[in-house]
Formats: C-alpha cells, sequence, structure tokens
C-alpha cells in the first residue's frame, strides 16, 4: 500500500536529483563546499536540492511544515516541536560529505509525520536511481517490490559502525566486545545506503551515535515496515521528537537484542 502522496513525492525527488544534485556531483568548485561545522560539510546542491525539495512538498501538501536540515542549520528553532502536528522532514543530500569529494553514496531522504510518528518515507539514490519507501502499516519496498528484512546469514552477523564518530579507544572497546561474534566494519557515512543494507541483507545491525531526524525518519520506518528494529540503547524505540544520541537498527528483534550485548 502506498502512501496518497507516493507518486507526487517520487516524481519530485526524482527531478530534484536529475536537475540538480547529479549535475553538481563532481563538479564543485571549492567555493561551493562549505564547512558549517568540524566535519559537516554543506555544498550548493544540498541548498538547491532542499528550496527546491520544500516548494515542491508544500505545493504537495502546505497543511504540513517542512523541517529541512539546511534551515535547521540557518535557525535551530526550526526544530522545535518537530513531534507536534504534520511535518515533512528533509534531508536534501545524505551524505554531503561522500558528495563532495566526489564519491558515493549518498541520497535523497524525504519523510512525513504526524504527532511524532512518522506516516511514510522515501529513500532516493540518483545514481543507481533506487528508490525504497514506506508507509505506516503498508510495507516497504524497493523500486517497486515488496521487502521483508533478510538479514546476511554469514557465519557471524555484520554490524555497520559510525567509525568516523568514535575514538580510537571506544572502536577498540567494540573491537573486543565483538571479539568472535560478530564481524564490525565502517558505516558508509550514508543513512540513505545503510537503511537499505539492513534490509537487503549486507548487515545484520548498524551502531548510530548521531540520530538526527532527516537522517533516520524515512529510514527507520522503512526498516520496521520490513520486520526490522530501530531502537534506543535502552530499547525505547526510534521517535523522531527524542533528541538523545545513540541508537541501534537491525534486521531482526533477535539480531538486536544480540547486537545490544556488544555495541550498546
Amino acid at each position: 500500500m502506498h502512501h496518497r502522496h507516493h507518486d507526487a513525492v517520487v516524481a519530485l525527488m526524482r527531478r530534484v536529483g536529475a536537475e540538480i544534485v547529479m549535475p553538481h556531483f563532481r563538479n564543485l568548485s571549492p567555493d561551493q563546499v562549505i564547512e558549517k561545522a568540524a566535519d559537516d560539510l554543506v555544498t550548493v546542491a544540498d541548498r538547491a536540492s532542499e528550496a527546491a525539495l520544500t516548494a515542491g512538498l508544500l505545493a504537495i501538501d502546505g497543511d504540513a511544515r517542512v523541517v529541512g536540515e539546511e534551515a535547521v542549520a540557518a535557525d535551530p528553532t526550526i526544530l522545535e516541536g518537530i513531534d507536534r502536528g504534520r511535518v515533512w522532514i528533509v534531508d536534501p543530500i545524505d551524505g554531503t560529505n561522500n558528495y563532495a569529494n566526489g564519491r558515493t553514496p549518498f541520497g535523497i531522504m524525504i519523510a512525513l509525520a504526524k504527532d511524532g510518528e512518522v506516516e511514510a518515507g522515501w529513500i532516493l539514490d540518483p545514481v543507481e536511481g533506487r528508490l525504497v519507501h514506506a508507509t505506516l502499516g503498508g510495507g516497504a519496498f524497493v523500486d517497486g517490490e515488496r521487502v521483508q528484512a533478510l538479514g546476511s546469514q554469514g557465519a557471524r552477523p555484520v554490524a555497520g559502525v559510525a567509525t568516523y564518530f568514535l575514538s580510537a579507544e571506544e572502536l577498540a572497546d567494540i573491537d573486543a566486545r565483538a571479539a568472535d561474534a560478530w564481524e564490525i566494519k565502517p558505516m558508509p557515512r550514508c543513512a540513505a545506503e545503510q537503511y537499505p543494507r539492513l534490509v537487503l541483507g549486507t548487515d545484520d545491525a548498524a551502531l548510530f551515535r548521531r540520530t538526527l531526524p532527516w537522517d533516520h525518519a524515512a529510514g527507520s520506518l522503512f526498516l520496521r515496515e520490513a520486520g526490522g528494529v530501530a531502537r534506543r540503547l535502552d530499547g525505547a524505540d526510534y521517535r523522531i521528537g527524542d533528541g538523545r544520541s545513540g541508537m541501534i537498527a537491525a534486521a531482526s528483534p533477535d539480531l538486536w537484542e544480540r547486537a545490544a550485548a556488544v555495541l550498546a
């Protein structure tokens, strides 16, 4: 079952990807890449993408306000009350550090929430054209085909870890606790890629340090609708209004429990 705005949102995302995101990929001058915080980049393409997505989403459903990553960077008060009323949540280019350095993966992420509950989510890979989406209670889909989370099915489950946010000591501690029970590997620095990996059988779990809503609203719904879970380290389900850091996402509740024993 698709959300009533599905076709319009997908058309908007594909247009922005084709007209704004891809023409700038590997075609950015140094002055078009800005460090808005330590190791946190924004490009002219991020800002142009968010402006086009915002205008398009308000045209689709103007009764929902828009909370975009770059708008919040400019005015943090926009994030307040994200768990009240109807809200479009936008990441204009997830994986900007990859994008700005001419690497994949990166993606466009949009979610629609009401009173803190995500009703629908869409993730577009503009390079490969892959679209993943989910509707609350309606299932998870990859390019129109309904999917269930697979798990990697390997001898050891695989956990993606955001190593770029960890100190050498923290990473060594995780490696020691994982021992022979888990294979630990770095995340691709792109939630738009990490969530599909959890559903498509590449990874079994993922440890996130930052849990900003534009990074996780769409992906966490997609994962849950595919049979997985996204929970805080204390076991509470991820919700967009919860400002805490730290979360484990996993392809099944059992894999979450096993991952939490090592990663939490």
